[in-house]
């Protein structure tokens, strides 16, 4: 596992850990392509964050800021050594939260700074590029995705991306999300979502 492009090119990361879901060199390359001139100056936010490696990537090839929620001491301690041999510390910020506990926390800080600068909530920023990989077959993608679905933590043109194995994949029904394109490498399937309003395409 390695940083692909950008300033950390090369940099072998640490991983995990067995608890977690890392991705391929291939899979994170296949991601980055797609996601590509939107990863400049981006927010991103590493759900599952298991080694760090995407929002590591992320800001890599340039992005504004990445936050990193994760659990599991090994894979923190993992997020915490990447960030420091690659010399990306400085933009990340690393969070021991469960991530359920971190979106209700993080919405409820965007509703308030929203409130006390007079704006509306979408006009706060957001995160540009959210990842999603949790641990396989628990079903936590799908309630990853509802959870992200019932607030504004998305930016208003962001992508939602799920890390999962095909067999996992089903249709959810969601309300401000919807599913826009889909890829499968051997045995990941990254599914895209956005606000169901934006109507742009990858």
């Amino acid at each position: 596992m390695r940083v692909i492009s950008g300033t950390a090119k090369g940099r072998p990361l640490k991983p995990a850990g067995a608890a977690t879901r890392p991705i391929t060199d291939r899979v994170k390359e296949s991601l980055f392509d797609i996601w590509a001139a939107r990863v400049v100056d981006a927010n991103v936010l590493d759900l599952f964050a298991g080694a760090g490696s995407v929002g590591i990537e992320a800001l890599s090839r340039g992005a504004r800021a990445a936050t990193f929620v994760e659990l599991e001491r090994d894979a923190l301690r993992a997020i915490h050594a990447n960030l420091q041999a690659t010399r990306l510390a400085d933009r990340a910020r690393v969070v021991r939260m469960d991530v359920f506990k971190f979106i209700r926390r993080a919405a409820e800080e965007k509703h308030v700074l929203s409130e006390a600068e007079g704006h509306a909530l979408s006009e706060v920023d957001g995160f540009d590029l959210i990842y999603v990989a949790p641990p396989q077959y628990r079903g936590l993608w799908a309630e990853t995705l509802r959870a992200l679905d019932g607030n504004v933590l998305l930016a208003e043109r962001g992508i939602v991306v799920a890390q999962i194995h095909p067999k996992e994949y089903t249709e959810l029904a969601l309300t401000n999300l919807e599913l826009f394109n889909q890829r499968k490498y051997g045995s990941t399937l990254l599914c895209f979502y956005r606000r169901s309003h934006h109507c742009e395409t990858v």
